[in-house]
């Protein structure tokens, strides 16, 4: 199964996402379930890479690990904020629908940060 924990702060900006184990859905690289977590959090985290005002810290030290925090520079544009809220936004109704279609291979849970 794989579990995914998303960190969100109070003001609904994304603070952090990990992604860690294999869904079983299928055997290695037909697995269409570990392919829509990689892409829903590869198409993010390439987003927010190229995002002013924003720091990444990625892991992706094993397959079937993915960790990312988000921290901000001191000073972040408003465009910049936003992109933060909806990359949250995203995440989370990306992993709920997959984990509405796949209960037994997905665990997905929200944790909210002030």
């Amino acid at each position: 199964m794989t579990q995914v924990l998303l960190v969100r702060c109070s003001n609904g900006e994304l603070k952090a996402c990990s992604a860690k184990g294999h869904s079983g859905y299928s055997v290695r690289g037909s697995d269409i379930v570990c392919a829509s977590v990689t892409t829903l959090l590869r198409t993010t985290l390439t987003i927010l890479e190229n995002t002013a005002g924003l720091d990444l810290g990625v892991k992706a030290t094993l397959r079937g690990k993915l960790a990312f925090k988000v921290k901000k520079l001191e000073t972040i544009p408003v465009d910049s904020r936003k992109k933060l809220v909806f990359a949250c936004d995203f995440l989370e109704t990306g992993f709920q629908r997959l984990e509405k279609e796949y209960p037994a291979y997905v665990s997905f849970r929200v944790q909210i940060i002030d």
